[in-house]
């Protein structure tokens, strides 16, 4: 006998007097809207008036492995060697018809070193030198501003500067800045763009997607609203937190995507069960309670495990990663909070005026949906056909998982008019292939020229520049390698641990290139770690919420099996170039290094936001009637139409992404909506309900000594 919470007469006395702590919480935000109002009042203006500034004042850089050679290098070049580390500003200054011996092309170059001298944050400017940054045909010049700030501050340098150096361009000689500081510095410009315009686009499908699962324009606006003010505070917060740490300028770009999805979701997820409940109680407090007691505590324990997915890529010692990570943290923590606190005061002061606006046919919509039930009871007498077809899906989208290849992205991946790109290509056309690629190599001056002789006769290596001794005279010595090798080559890694395996003890081998293959080494060796950290943390949080071993176990094991899915899928996409001409880039023969730490916590916490809708509406449905055939098919009429709308939303934002010239953000859209399009379609929709069914009572058993340990969860209201 399977009982629907629907069946209750829509007069029944509210339930509220024996709700749980997150019912008593929603019913005191309620009783003190007012409070509640002002509270996030005061948050929303006080953090909104420093939203503006947010993509000016985080960091630019940060990509780096902490601790490596390669960063070490770098310190030990701007603090002895006049800041010619990776960071430094290169400007190239290229004529096809005129050589550096020539007046006119002197006197841009002279201009150009003008520039550079009147800005403090450049430790010295160091002339083109011939046989180093002058090219042998004397058509190609460097000027090198060298580093007196942190990498950070040199993007900004980068950012000030780009526009009045290449304004310096004359008919006959081109200037373009280059390097490292340089490629961020319009890599987060086209980042940027690609985000705010993707944005722009995902609202207005957004709001569609809203209307058709509300059917009314008043429900469908209040997660849009909410999800806004936490968007508002997050910008905020993360100009605040910069103040105490540099943080990642992309943590504000997931940010806004994270926010915007999962905040959405949450919205959804309550403002469906309060029309649910409004109909039976026509209490709005009472609605409230019950709301906050069933699926407020399955949005709070979304968000925990959200959180503690992102936690785990903390581990990585990379401080753009990492912040990126604090960033979704700290919206998903904002947006949550408006969604306990501020959303349960607005439906209790709207009521029945929720459903205003209605179309129609919403008007009698319910809670429980026929068509779900309907799919569920299918899936009840025919569990195997669906499990089998689903998983066997799911693996053969895995498989590929097993050739994909990772790097740190290439010149590529920024637009071909932007500068830095032009003058990468000219430095490579000037001075060959490996010339972006410059080994920098510091040493004790007493080994200097051993380790000059060592790096010369190193396979790979074309040229070495004469050991240049420190002028503070602290005892080191700069040597600079040119590879043969494009940076973004197999061939330039060889290069670099061919030379590192040579050089004499106390060297140490950087440069921009070098700190591209540390940091790709660093985030392969803390893989296994976050993934491992990852499905424990999931695993257990789980367990505590559902007190179910057996179906908190299916449930990060399919989540995981989505995962792996869309990055196969990835890399058919994005290595092996299948539909490449119809998404508009090229491929790069790799996914992006930082992808499978960063997009595995991402997908995984997203597929365990669908597992907890799912599977806290099963449990809440088997409690009340000890049944599991009650929690399969109850579980999927009162949240089908919940996860649909919700994996529409998601799909629609990341999707949104795909359009972005930018090969990176068109990366993250599509390999993050092809995760949520499969989560939801095979997983929780088909997948997950046929587990239920076919384990039964297994799924929701827990023995009694693990009873008494975990605490005290139910998601019954009442």
């Amino acid at each position: 006998m399977v009982t629907s919470l629907e069946s209750d007469p829509p007069g029944a006395a509210p339930s509220s007097t024996h709700a749980g702590l997150l019912g008593r919480w929603g019913a005191t935000m309620v009783r003190n809207a007012r409070w509640v109002l002002l509270a996030w009042g005061v948050v929303v203006v006080a953090l909104g008036a420093l939203a503006p500034s947010v993509f000016s004042s985080l960091a630019g850089a940060g990509w780096q492995a902490n601790g490596s050679d390669s960063v070490q290098v770098r310190e030990l070049a701007r603090q002895h060697f006049g800041g010619q580390g990776s960071t430094a500003l290169q400007v190239v200054v290229h004529s096809d018809r005129l050589t550096v011996a020539d007046p006119a092309m002197q006197h841009v170059i002279d201009q150009v070193t003008g520039v550079l001298h009147g800005d403090q944050r450049i430790a010295s400017v160091v002339a083109p030198q011939p046989g180093t940054s002058i090219s042998r045909d004397g058509h190609t010049a460097i000027v090198l501003g060298g580093a007196r700030a942190g990498s950070d501050d040199m993007v900004r340098v980068a950012d000030d500067h780009k526009g009045r150096l290449t304004g310096l361009s004359t008919p006959d000689v081109q200037v373009n800045p280059t390097g490292a500081s340089a490629l961020w510095s319009d890599f987060n410009q086209a980042n940027h763009d690609a985000m705010i315009t993707a944005e722009m686009l995902s609202w207005p499908v957004t709001l569609a997607i809203m209307v058709l699962a509300f059917g009314s324009l008043v429900a469908a606006g209040l997660p849009l609203l909410l999800t806004l003010a936490g968007l508002v505070a997050s910008a905020g917060g993360l100009v605040l937190l910069n103040e105490i740490t540099p943080i990642s300028v992309w943590a504000m770009n997931f940010a806004m995507m994270f926010a915007l999805a999962l905040g959405i979701d949450y919205a959804l997820f309550l403002v469906v069960r309060f029309r649910a409940g409004i109909r039976r109680h026509g209490d709005p407090l009472a609605a409230v309670s019950e709301t906050m007691d069933t699926a407020g505590k399955a949005v709070l324990l979304s968000g925990l495990t959200v959180l503690v997915s992102l936690s785990a890529v903390l581990l990585v010692p990379a401080p753009a990663v990492r912040t990126m990570a604090v960033g979704i943290m700290l919206a998903v923590v904002f947006v949550l909070a408006a969604t306990l606190t501020l959303l349960p005061v607005v439906l209790g002061r709207l009521g029945r005026r929720v459903n205003a606006a209605s179309l129609p046919w919403a008007r009698r919509q319910q809670h429980r949906s026929p068509m779900f039930a309907r799919w569920g009871a299918l899936l009840h007498r025919r569990p195997w056909p669906f499990a089998v077809g689903a998983l066997a899906l799911l693996i053969l989208l895995t498989i590929p998982v097993f050739g994909l290849k990772v790097a740190m992205p290439s010149i590529q991946v920024v637009p071909a008019d932007a500068p830095v790109r032009q003058g990468y290509d000219t430095v490579q056309q000037a001075m060959g292939r490996g010339a972006p690629g410059m080994l920098q190599i510091i040493t004790p001056a007493a080994e200097s020229s051993e380790a000059a002789r060592i790096a010369g006769g190193v396979h790979g290596v074309t040229a070495v520049m004469p050991p240049q001794p420190a002028p503070d005279g602290s005892g080191y010595s700069l040597i600079q390698a040119l590879p043969a090798d494009d940076p973004s080559s197999p061939q330039f890694e060889t290069t670099l641990d061919r030379v590192r395996d040579h050089m004499p003890d106390g060297s140490l081998v950087g440069g921009a290139a070098a700190e591209n293959v540390d940091l790709q080494t660093a985030l392969d060796n803390y893989l296994p770690l976050v993934v491992g950290v990852i499905l424990g943390l999931g695993f257990l949080l789980m367990l505590a919420a559902l007190q179910a071993p057996l179906i908190a176990l299916l449930g990060a094991v399919v989540s995981l099996l989505s995962t792996t899915a869309a990055f196969g899928a990835a890399k058919l996409i994005f290595q092996d170039g299948h539909g490449a001409s119809l998404l508009g880039f090229t491929p790069q023969g790799f996914l992006d290094g930082w992808a499978p730490v960063f997009f595995f916590a991402m997908i995984f916490a997203i597929a365990m936001d669908y597992t907890v809708f799912l599977l806290s509406t099963a449990k809440e449905h088997y409690e009340i009637t000890g049944e599991p055939s009650a929690g399969q098919l109850e579980g999927l009429a009162h949240s089908g139409r919940v996860i649909l709308a919700a994996a529409g939303v998601m799909v629609a934002v990341f999707f949104t992404f795909a359009l972005a010239d930018p090969l990176p953000p068109k990366e993250m859209g599509i390999i993050l909506g092809v995760a949520v399009l499969l989560d939801a379609a095979l997983i929780r929709l088909v997948l997950l309900p046929a587990l239920l069914r076919l384990t039964g009572h297994g799924a929701w058993w827990c023995p009694a000594w693990m009873r008494r340990v975990l605490p005290k969860i139910s998601f019954t209201h009442g």
